[in-house]
């Protein structure tokens, strides 16, 4: 018994494909494509997000080192909420300007900023309490609220 090989189908018997189905996986492939930079927008949103709030962390870190370094004058660390360094002369005074400055470099959008700002209340010279180092700025550039703090309370 021998097999017969098929003939090559004719060029009216060979179809390709259409362009409804190239139309379907251009669409498919279009949404899938909008769907990952979508999904790429949320991440860097949220990498912005994450990376603001450790430099906020790392900015209360910074003032109570020098709060630890100058403990002597503890209690003039104190200070209510404020988006501008006090200035004039001092350790204690160059200290909060220089960290009122440092975040508005880091965290907020430069010296101009009228948002990134910062609180300590608590520090007391004679006893060893607790510091409470409030920082605040505007998260909308990371999709956040406008107004976000982070406090954190250390003994010195």
């Amino acid at each position: 018994m021998s097999i017969r090989p098929r003939a090559p189908k004719t060029p009216r018997q060979v179809r390709g494909i259409g362009l409804i189905e190239v139309l379907v996986s251009v669409m498919v492939l279009s949404v899938g494509l909008l769907g990952i930079a979508a999904m790429q927008s949320m991440a860097l949103r949220g990498g912005q997000g994450s990376l603001e709030s450790t430099q906020a962390v790392m900015a209360t870190n910074s003032i109570l080192e020098a709060i630890r370094a100058n403990r002597a004058s503890a209690d003039a660390y104190n200070m209510p909420m404020t988006c501008a360094g006090p200035g004039g002369a001092g350790v204690v005074n160059v200290d909060k300007t220089a960290w009122i400055a440092s975040m508005k470099a880091t965290i907020g959008s430069g010296a101009l900023d009228t948002t990134t700002c910062g609180r300590i209340t608590g520090c007391d010279d004679a006893n060893a309490t607790n510091c409470t180092i409030t920082v605040q700025w505007d998260d909308r550039r990371a999709g956040g609220a406008a107004t976000r703090q982070i406090t954190v309370e250390s003994q010195v």
